[in-house]
This record gives C-alpha cells, sequence and structure tokens, in this order.
C-alpha cells in the first residue's frame, strides 16, 4: 500500500457491492487516502431498491446511498464504509436528453461524519424501447432495432427485456442481455408472458453491465476522495468542501438579482463552519437575457 497522508492511511473501508464497483472504487482509496477496501459482495444491496424495477427504491439517492453504507458497517466489522447510487431519467430542463445523477456517500462512524459528493453527467446511455414482436421478424424491424442497439452501446453496454405488462412475473424478465441471439430468446419469451406481444428494452444501468456508468463512479470516487483529504480550517476534520450554492447573480446591466448562481458556499460537516466563495468560474454579472427585470 502506498505510504500516503491522510486520515484513513492504513484503515479499512467496507462496500456492499455485486455489481463489479469494487474494481474503481478500491483503487481510488487506495491511491487518495492509502485506505484498504473490504469488499462485501455477499450483502444484497438490491433490496433497497433495483433498476429493474422489482424493488422500488424508497427515498432519495442519497437515502439508498447512506442505507447501503449503514449496511455495510453493520456487516463488514469497519468503522467506515462508502457506498454509491445512481438515479437516470431525462434532463429537467431538456426533456429529450438523458442524465445521470451519481450519489457517493462515505460514512465514518468515529467521527460522526457523513460525507458526499455527486455528479450529474450527460454522458449516459441510458434509453427505453418499446418493441412489437412482429418488428424483430421483419427485414426493417430488425434493421432499425440495430440502429437503437447501437447506439445505446450493446452488446458492451447490457440490456433488460421485460414484457409491457407488469404482472406478467419475474420468469419473464430477462437482465444482463449482452448478446443477440440471447435478446432475440429474451424478446420471444417476454412477449409470451403477455396478452399483447410488446415487450419494453432497458439499458440494464447495473454498474458491471454498463461500462459508461462505471466510469462516471470511477470519476466519482476520486472526488469523493480529494473532498475527504481535504480538512476543515476551523476544526481540521475530513470532508471539507463545496456544499451548497448561492443563486443572486447580478444583471450586468440593472444590477437585479437573478436566478444564476453567485457564489459557492463551502463548509465542514463536523463543525458547521463556512466559507463563502465566488463562483469558481469568475463571472460576476448575468447576461441580461437572464435578468427578470431587463428580460421579464
Amino acid at each position: 500500500m502506498p505510504q500516503i497522508s491522510s486520515p484513513y492511511a492504513g484503515e479499512r473501508v467496507a462496500l456492499a457491492t455485486r455489481h463489479g464497483k469494487q474494481r474503481v472504487i478500491g483503487r481510488s482509496l487506495r491511491h487518495g487516502l492509502g485506505a484498504e477496501l473490504l469488499h462485501l459482495p455477499d450483502i444484497d444491496t438490491d433490496a433497497l431498491g433495483s433498476f429493474c424495477g422489482t424493488v422500488e427504491r424508497r427515498g432519495t439517492a442519497l437515502e439508498a446511498g447512506i442505507a447501503k453504507a449503514e449496511l455495510a458497517l453493520e456487516h463488514g466489522g469497519t468503522g467506515l464504509a462508502i457506498a454509491s447510487e445512481g438515479s437516470f431519467g431525462p434532463h429537467p430542463a431538456l426533456p429529450l436528453l438523458a442524465v445521470g445523477l451519481e450519489v457517493m456517500v462515505f460514512l465514518d462512524r468515529e467521527r460522526g461524519l457523513t460525507i458526499q459528493e455527486q455528479l450529474l453527467t450527460r454522458r449516459t446511455n441510458f434509453a427505453q424501447r418499446q418493441l412489437s414482436l412482429a418488428a424483430i421478424d421483419s427485414e426493417s424491424g430488425r434493421a432499425d432495432l440495430q440502429r437503437w442497439l447501437q447506439a445505446v452501446g450493446f452488446p458492451s453496454h447490457g440490456l433488460i427485456v421485460r414484457p409491457q405488462a407488469h404482472n406478467a412475473g419475474a420468469a419473464a424478465l430477462h437482465k444482463g442481455v449482452h448478446d443477440w441471439p440471447t435478446l432475440l430468446t429474451a424478446i420471444r419469451t417476454a412477449a409470451a408472458a403477455t396478452p399483447e406481444p410488446v415487450v419494453l428494452l432497458d439499458t440494464d444501468m447495473r454498474a458491471h453491465c454498463n461500462p459508461t456508468r462505471m466510469a462516471s463512479i470511477r470519476q466519482l470516487s476520486f472526488r469523493l476522495v480529494r473532498r475527504i483529504r481535504s480538512l476543515c480550517p476551523a476544526c481540521g476534520a475530513p470532508g471539507w468542501g463545496l456544499e451548497r450554492h448561492q443563486a443572486g447573480l447580478p444583471c450586468a446591466w440593472c444590477r437585479t438579482p437573478t436566478s444564476l448562481n453567485q457564489a459557492e458556499i463551502f463548509g465542514c460537516r463536523q463543525c458547521g463552519h463556512e466559507q463563502r466563495r465566488p463562483r469558481h468560474d469568475g463571472l460576476e454579472a448575468a447576461d441580461p437575457g437572464q435578468c427578470p427585470s431587463c428580460n421579464p
């Protein structure tokens, strides 16, 4: 293990996952904190919510991430744990654009710390497609399906195949589909389980089936490690970093506050100390087009 000066050098950090996240998170902990990852593969984190929809997630992605980390603390016998959770859907401002939100949480039981970071990314293959059985039996239908499969990164990125009817049963649900013959079999099986021969194809967003998502988790893990290494200037606790944004950037013409951010608030979860910092991009005024007075 590399000799690294950090509050957690030589410590063990528990991670409960069956989806291969230990490969990327372990590397960031080792190189960034000098800590060792304790992988707990026997804990079923899908019981807290699954991408295939068989178990509905309760609460937010952050709440689910904290619940996963607490499970790792309970079963790992360590005072430290880490977990990640993802959410995917349409962009709030551009509904035709898919986005992914990754949240990662680090729990320090001894210090009573919960340190978190998140990553909102447009780099995702998240998509869903409705498909009739008749479509795959026609040349044009198969060609159209092949174009969609190429767009979502199949076969390196897996798919979930399910009947359109929600009460068709678990036997008709196929996860981790990575090749054409298996896909065709899954489509026919799913279609046979419902009165209407229509199936839904979903991108499989589990990390081990989705290299694009795994790359986002890797990026976020290093971001979180950098925050853990950052110590509070007031009390020295780990986890100093950006807590929230302060809106109200003034209009360049009339100085009316706008909805754009004017400052970043850095803070400490341990002692509550905060610092207000200007926007990192240096912008000091908003375009009048964003002003509620100049452009009502």
